[in-house]
């Protein structure tokens, strides 16, 4: 692992990994935002031996939020599975030998697009759809039924539109997440979900309008995971267009922080009072911005 002053870190098998304080901090040039506190990545499940020792023992990480679906985790513990049956990838990575989950960090497992989420996309297909959906879901074909999901509903609504759906009807999913930021024994905590963009993209972003944090700052943090996935972009869009989305779907476009923040603003009066809303009061608010605050 080696990591730089704008705090953005390189591993072996962990992509789009940052602090996010560090990179606020530097882009500001003021310190805003705690650092060593808050850390955002992809996916961990093939991270090396020495990504894990790092994540534990040199940065020191508490608790891993994982922001996924039971699709997600379920599709990445078959792959699993396979590697292990493969020679030449078990003697290039030790890791496989060892739990998905890394021993002794804490585990907080969130799937933010939830029940709510998962029906508003249902009720968006044509009756014939839903019946497809349902019945590939009945005999376990959960794949082909987010690739309808995918190509019908989400890649029309757009990377913008998910961000809006997520605001709209995750609320209880996102209080879940932000109680656990409240709770000063949980830190550091790195958020990630597949990619780190977009699920974990709106968790910062809400952490750091709430932190007063310029819209400009929280939209470099952001972007920065373009960069932050281009090693293993190929490999991504593959995934993507296995569930029926498009390109759009790998990048991380600048206008997207504006869109959430205008969104809060103008249907929920801003980031505090959508808070109070989904119930994240200004008691756990203030806990967060204590533990957050530079």
């Amino acid at each position: 692992m080696s990591g730089d002053a704008s705090g953005t870190y390189s591993f072996d098998r962990i992509l789009n990994f940052r602090d996010v304080g560090k990179t606020t901090n530097q882009y500001t040039g003021k310190r805003l935002v705690a650092e060593g506190r808050l850390f955002r990545s992809a996916r961990l499940d093939d991270a090396s031996v020495s990504d894990r020792d790092a994540l534990r023992h040199d940065i020191g990480i508490k608790t891993v939020m994982d922001l996924r679906t039971k699709s997600e985790h379920v599709k990445q513990a078959k792959k699993r599975e396979g590697d292990l049956k493969i020679l030449v990838l078990v003697k290039s990575n030790d890791a496989l030998a060892k739990p998905m989950e890394i021993p002794g960090l804490g585990y907080c497992n969130i799937n933010i697009n939830g029940k709510g989420f998962e029906r508003t996309l249902l009720w968006r297909l044509s009756f014939w759809n839903i019946f497809k959906v349902l019945i590939l879901m009945l005999f376990g074909y959960r794949m082909e039924a987010i690739s309808i999901l995918g190509r019908e509903v989400m890649k029309p609504r757009g990377l913008i539109g998910l961000g809006y759906d997520t605001i709209d009807y995750c609320g209880a999913e996102l209080a879940t997440a932000f109680r656990e930021f409240a709770s000063s024994p949980r830190y550091p905590i790195l958020v990630h979900c597949t990619q780190g963009k977009d699920r974990t993209g709106l968790i910062i972003c809400l952490l750091l309008l709430l932190l007063d944090v310029p819209i400009d700052a929280v939209t470099y943090d952001y972007t920065l995971s373009e960069a932050g996935l281009l090693p293993e972009k190929e490999e991504r869009m593959v995934e993507i267009r296995e569930i029926g989305l498009t390109e759009e779907f790998a990048s991380a476009p600048r206008e997207w922080i504006g869109k959430m923040n205008e969104y809060l603003g103008e249907k929920y009066g801003g980031t505090r009072e959508y808070l109070e809303g989904i119930g994240v009061d200004g008691g756990v608010q203030a806990r967060i911005i204590e533990a957050l605050l530079g």
